[in-house]
């Protein structure tokens, strides 16, 4: 699958006073939410066009049910939002956009050329079943191809439907054979999504497939996605059966349950597993380091003390994990005498700290306050000829942002390529969190300038704090721009997004978008905290929009 990120058409000078409109025809691009507008929006829709012309709906008027009582809505003219993006070269040089007038209707129609986008506009609707969105594909013409199923079910990773709807019709009327990558994250995607029970039936068509398909990797998605539902005991019971699809009851499956369990909070339940298998499936130093970094996580020191003497009455060694896992437990206690005295024990027993362990330590000094510290574990680093990686860069930028030393942050980040260290993902979004923290928007956005040209593709915590900026300082040009580009780069809206959008434009007063927002959360299947509804609704309430609270609490009951 392609991880190409797509061209930053930044919105410069937008001078159309119809923000809302602006802001709906951004929601249209995201994630399944077409229809929910024009069902519920719009008096005339088009059907979507299945053929290789790309057409642009009209952008909807605005629900009766969210106007304010005998008032025009003041949204549609606001003059807090003439956003522009910061005049310089790069951006005049690498866009042309200076000067221009642009929405993102128009944004829409200009990009709405490939397959990927042709598709997606059907997908974009909502369906009640994976079967009505095969309907809705039939006499799509396209090239399916590997790339462009991949796209696809990145693209709507968090909605089940879609993804199994294009998935059948895609390998049905071609017999198309996919990967078993394909096949794995579809697994994943209905394993996310909770539906447990398609989950299976795609696992259970791999197993038909013969060789190749179904394999470990399968199986460990399985593993992590019951247990994230925390169904514990279903993923204790799946691997008991794991021999029944061609797989060995090994010591790496065996790994793959326990890591699964300990990273989503039950530690008890690895240590079952460990102890019902210990005599038939040998362990190994892997297989207690999961359980020592359980028991640490989970602040029960001394049964990670047992289990280390257990590790070592096997005749295993413990290495610089196992001794970094207690380093993280007294870090975290902020017990910082203790984890000079373990880091002095690694010393002795010829078992030197990583980089991975140097970087707990001052991550932990930082977040305690002790930047001067936390500075000084570099220093021991460098006597140690211990090389800082991406990561130590990471924290490194962390605590001196938090520390609001933003320009010594900075000089980090540009230190990071004079020692061959390119940033990652990590090193942007906590750039560009500070940034929007001290309400640096050009700053921001030229962050995600700078991630784009350098080939590192965005995730939901990337735009996090870009659209809690755009809520706080009420920003809806540029909110609907960032939510058009998170569809651009196959970032899909989960419940987290969802929550944070309608508590920050609640809280800027944005009432009529948070309601677009809550309901297309509602329509796509998430079930809102009751903080959140009982939120919007008390605002509705003050405003005296009883109409739009009304639909709220249908939207509850729905949902």
């Amino acid at each position: 699958m392609s991880s190409k990120v797509k061209p930053l058409n930044i919105l410069v000078h937008c001078k159309t006073s119809k923000n809302l409109d602006l802001f709906k025809d951004g929601i249209h691009r995201i994630n399944g939410m077409y229809s929910f507008l024009c069902k519920s929006f719009c008096d005339v829709t088009e059907s979507p066009k299945t053929d290789d012309s790309s057409t642009t709906t009209e952008s909807p008027e605005l629900p009766s049910w969210v106007k304010f009582l005998e008032k025009d809505n003041p949204l549609l003219v606001d003059q807090e939002d003439e956003f522009s993006l910061p005049t310089v070269s790069f951006w005049a040089g690498n866009h042309k956009i200076q000067g221009q007038t642009t929405d993102i209707k128009s944004i829409v129609s200009d990009i709405a050329e490939t397959d990927i986008d042709r598709i997606s506009k059907i997908l974009k609707n909502q369906f009640r079943s994976p079967d009505d969105v095969m309907q809705a594909l039939n006499g799509c013409n396209v090239n399916v191809s590997e790339s462009l199923v991949g796209q696809i079910l990145n693209r709507f990773s968090y909605d089940w439907i879609p993804a199994l709807g294009f998935f059948k019709w895609a390998k049905s009327p071609m017999a198309f054979k996919f990967s078993a990558d394909l096949y794995n994250s579809l697994v994943d995607i209905l394993g996310k999504c909770r539906k447990f029970d398609l989950m299976w039936e795609v696992v259970e068509e791999m197993d038909r497939l013969g060789k190749g398909y179904f394999s470990l990797v399968t199986m460990t998605k399985v593993f992590r996605r019951l247990a994230r539902a925390q169904r514990y005991k279903d993923a204790i019971e799946t691997f008991r059966k794991i021999e029944q699809y061609g797989l060995r009851k090994d010591v790496e499956a065996m790994n793959s349950l326990m890591d699964a369990l300990v990273k989503r909070n039950s530690v008890e339940h690895a240590q079952e597993v460990y102890l019902e298998y210990k005599d038939c499936v040998i362990p190994n130093t892997h297989t207690f380091n999961i359980l020592l970094h359980g028991w640490c996580k989970s602040r029960q020191i001394e049964k990670g003390r047992d289990t280390m003497d257990e590790m070592k009455s096997h005749g295993f060694s413990p290495n610089v994990i196992s001794y970094t896992c207690f380093v993280e437990y007294y870090c975290h206690e902020k017990d910082f005498r203790k984890v000079n005295e373990v880091l002095q024990e690694m010393e002795e027993k010829g078992c030197p700290p990583s980089t991975v362990t140097y970087t707990i330590v001052m991550h932990a000094l930082g977040k305690a306050k002790e930047i001067n510290e936390a500075l000084k574990v570099y220093e021991k680093m460098a006597q140690r000829g211990c090389v800082p990686d991406c990561s130590f860069y990471n924290s490194l930028i962390y605590i001196l942002s938090k520390a609001g030393r933003l320009k010594d942050a900075r000089e980090a980040f540009d230190d990071m390529s004079k020692h061959g260290v390119s940033p990652d993902v990590v090193t942007y979004n906590t750039m560009m969190a500070t940034a929007c923290e001290h309400s640096q928007e050009d700053n921001a956005l030229k962050l995600l300038w700078e991630m784009e040209k350098d080939g590192c593709k965005p995730n939901l915590r990337t735009y996090a704090p870009l659209l809690k900026m755009c809520c706080r300082k009420k920003r809806m040009k540029l909110l609907s721009f960032l939510l058009n580009h998170m569809f651009e780069n196959d970032v899909s809206l989960e419940l987290g997004t969802y929550s944070l959008l309608v508590h920050g434009l609640c809280n800027s007063g944005k009432l009529e978008h948070a309601c677009v927002l809550y309901e297309a959360m509602v329509l796509r299947g998430f079930v809102s905290t009751d903080y959140t509804s009982e939120m919007l609704r008390k605002e509705l309430e003050k405003m005296g929009m009883e109409k739009a609270k009304a639909r709220i609490g249908e939207l509850i009951v729905q949902a």
